[in-house]
């Protein structure tokens, strides 16, 4: 019995010496990120046995931060074990942000603002936009999603946003003064490398003001509520970036409750949830797919949740031409490299965006009526900059092909999807 036990014994200290270790972690080629903040979210760890799987895990969790351009590791033995080594290529992540649409009706709106993506050299996302869509508004925000571990961090957002909204009525089409004056707060935790959430709280004023058009008896010409929203998103995330180059699969969940104040605006529950689809054509051709399918509280109301929207899912329709209580839309584009040089791309873009919503108090059956579907081709250029993050300038130019429609250019920074 004895014998036994000592061969036993040899076989486990074989198996144990054959588990090389992990003798020591180092970070190369950053600047502002802190080294400290790049191991606590990292998984591989100083005496654990080196596992290559696990630090391709490490790898694709940096890359898909705002900071990382580029992120690759090496191992070299040192010792009895092996030093893990992880190459950060930073972005430049103090940028502006810009968006810019209009239709062929003159109607024009933008959005500017200035963000941090790795404030304090921790990947904190601090910054704030100003918009200007008929009315001025702002917006300021603070995301830290590895505050306190590799797992808990917290988001704070406020914003005070006005704009003129069309509201569909029985008779016609009235324009009011809509503002939205709100203040959040979110948990992030994040799972493991591919899935995370966000549980939170939004505490908000909506103030609407008559300015002109068709008139209801039973809808008020001036109203203010205040409201109370709460939210989970689900994510899962198992994309892969190469530069400018994505593949892989997406996806959002994104549960919201709302609580009113006042019965002109009842409480409602919304669910949306965007599915994204990426892969690689050749070296040099990417075909991205978002489709985002959405339902809410089917209240008969002109204050719908979900809007048909230039700079949200329909490029060229215009600025908020619709309203309903569903939504199925499609996105997908075919982004072609057509010039690269070290740090500067451009590409071309050839998209057909599609949707089609359930009007207030419908059924499902108004997915399928043709005036409640749109569709538009188009094409559009991206000019990206490799190392700063974000960093794609694109111009879109839609043209509908369904009844009643429009074109429009539409401009921003960053890809539609």
């Amino acid at each position: 019995m004895k014998s036994y036990i000592l061969l036993l014994l040899f076989f486990v200290g074989l198996f144990v010496n054959a588990q090389k270790n992990v003798t020591s972690i180092r970070f190369q080629e950053h600047k502002k990120t802190k080294e400290s903040f790049l191991k606590k979210i990292i998984s591989t760890r100083v005496g654990q046995p080196l596992d290559s799987i696990q630090i391709e895990k490490d790898i694709r969790l940096l890359k898909r931060l705002p900071l990382v351009s580029h992120a690759y590791y090496q191992t070299n033995k040192k010792g009895t074990g092996y030093e893990v080594v992880y190459g950060i290529q930073e972005n430049h992540t103090i940028i502006p942000s810009f968006d810019f649409y209009s239709t062929d009706d003159g109607e024009v709106a933008y959005r500017v603002g200035l963000y941090d993506y790795n404030f304090l050299g921790r990947n904190y996302t601090l910054g704030g936009i100003l918009q200007k869509d008929i009315f001025y508004s702002y917006g300021i925000n603070f995301r830290a999603p590895f505050l306190f571990n590799k797992r808990f961090g917290l988001a704070i957002n406020h914003s005070n946003l006005t704009t003129q909204e069309p509201v569909f009525l029985n008779n016609g089409t009235a324009d009011y003064k809509y503002n939205n004056t709100s203040f959040e707060a979110l948990a992030l935790i994040q799972l493991n490398t591919k899935h995370r959430l966000e549980i939170g709280g939004n505490y908000f004023t909506e103030d609407y003001k008559y300015l002109s058009g068709a008139t209801d008896e039973s809808v008020p010409q001036d109203f203010k509520v205040k409201k109370f929203l709460t939210k989970l998103i689900y994510e899962y995330n198992n994309l892969d970036y190469y530069y400018q180059y994505v593949s892989g699969f997406r996806s959002v969940l994104n549960f919201q409750r709302v609580i009113s104040t006042e019965d002109v605006l009842p409480d409602f529950l919304i669910f949306f949830n965007d599915f994204h689809y990426f892969f690689r054509i050749g070296k040099k051709g990417n075909l991205a797919n978002r489709l985002r399918v959405g339902l809410a509280t089917n209240d008969d109301s002109p204050f719908s949740p979900f809007a048909v929207d230039n700079n949200l899912n329909i490029r060229g329709v215009g600025n908020t031409i619709d309203r309903g209580t569903g939504v199925i839309v499609l996105n997908t584009e075919y982004r072609h490299t057509l010039w690269e040089k070290k740090n500067y791309i451009l590409q071309s873009n050839t998209f057909i965006d599609a949707g089609t919503w359930r009007n207030p108090g419908g059924d499902f059956g108004d997915f399928s009526q043709s005036q409640n579907v749109r569709v538009y081709p188009g094409v559009g250029l991206r000019f990206t900059h490799k190392k700063i993050f974000n960093a794609t300038f694109r111009i879109d130019y839609g043209v509908g092909v369904t009844e009643d429609s429009t074109q429009g250019f539409v401009f921003g920074i960053g890809q539609y999807f």
